[in-house]
């Protein structure tokens, strides 16, 4: 089901950003954003586009008190033949379902939630701006608000999208990071709500972000919550390593986000080859591997970077320095394999670009 949209446009469009190298990550916001409301009766209903702008929230409101919130990110690229594309919408959506699901949140219909955010997109098109690795980030989040105090299903609830035109998330760009392996925090359990998006899984990793950062590492490798052995996810990406010609990532236990971009890392690697193994990985076998020789590549997966090289890796004191502190062979290969795909670059043999409109 399609949901009926109304347009109001805004009567005083903003300036639009004339130097694409300084746009940064999220500070920016285009004109328009998208709204729409539920309650049980109704369900999904008034839906809008509006002038962006403060939403009006009600002090008791369940978001603010009980964190009944999921979201997703996703981005939209101006490709070299001038369309507007999107990769992969429909995984966003279908993980956005999952994530309410879990949070007890109202689901979206998904040929619905694609018509919206393509009624958008095509909206603030010209917003989307064309430099080397820039692109419209495209943020849809649903959160309660039940206008009382009580712990309980959500029975109110807002959808809305927002949109950001960006440049590389982390301001090295593609260059290496630093991270550091957390030993005393835990961002989720098994059974909890780790495999959704809902901001409290980011709240809960703020703390050793905030100790990463002081000392001087960019995000935070984050282990089990029981045994505090096993690699999970980084900070705000899913992670890969590439160990004696194999690749090895975090099997999907719960606690992991199911990312898209892994997803897709996955399908292309094992297209190309190589053998990819999603199993539970102790860091005691990750050190192993640094240690004699073997780790030769390790990387970060995700929306905002896409693909993101590790070139140090700091654990209890002890400090490793993965593939020379470069980018790998096989990380440049799917960066530029998925960078090409969504701007339009490379062929698209999986059918991951998904049209908006010509631009």
């Amino acid at each position: 089901m399609k949901y009926d949209i109304k347009i109001f446009k805004t009567e005083t469009p903003k300036q639009k950003p004339t130097d694409e190298s300084k746009l940064g990550f999220g500070k920016i916001f285009t004109d328009h954003m998208f709204i729409m409301e539920y309650n049980k009766t109704e369900g999904w209903h008034n839906a809008r586009i509006v002038p962006f702008g403060p939403i009006p929230t009600h002090p008791a409101s369940t978001v603010l008190h009980y964190g009944a919130e999921i979201f997703e990110g996703m981005k939209a690229y101006r490709a070299v033949d001038g369309t507007i594309r999107m990769f992969r919408p429909l995984e966003n959506v279908k993980r956005l379902n999952n994530s309410a699901e879990r949070l007890c949140l109202p689901t979206i219909d998904e040929e619905g939630c694609l018509d919206i955010l393509n009624t958008l997109v095509e909206l603030e098109k010209d917003w989307i701006p064309s430099s080397v690795g820039t692109s419209l980030y495209i943020r849809p989040f649903i959160y309660g608000n039940d206008p009382h105090l009580g712990v309980h299903a959500v029975s109110n609830a807002m959808f809305v999208v927002i949109c950001s035109p960006v440049g590389a998330y982390y301001a090295q760009g593609i260059n290496p990071v630093k991270i550091a392996i957390e030993s005393e925090d835990v961002r989720a359990v098994r059974g909890g709500t780790g495999y959704a998006k809902c901001g409290g899984n980011y709240a809960a990793s703020l703390r050793a972000g905030q100790r990463a950062e002081e000392n001087g590492y960019t995000q935070v490798l984050w282990l089990d919550g029981v045994e505090r052995k096993y690699i999970e996810e980084v900070g705000a990406m899913n992670v890969m390593f590439k160990i004696g010609g194999k690749i090895i990532t975090p099997m999907l236990s719960g606690s992991i986000l199911p990312g898209i971009t892994r997803k897709s890392c996955i399908e292309l690697l094992k297209g190309w080859g190589y053998e990819v193994e999603e199993r539970l990985f102790s860091v005691d076998e990750l050190f192993e591997a640094a240690e004699n020789g073997t780790l030769e590549e390790a990387w970060g997966t995700g929306t905002a970077a896409v693909v993101s090289p590790i070139g140090q890796l700091y654990y209890k004191g002890k400090e490793y320095v993965v593939s020379g502190n470069k980018i790998g062979e096989v990380t440049q290969k799917l960066y530029d394999n998925l960078t090409g795909i969504q701007w339009g670059k490379v062929e698209d043999e999986n059918g991951w670009s998904y049209l908006v409109c010509n631009g």
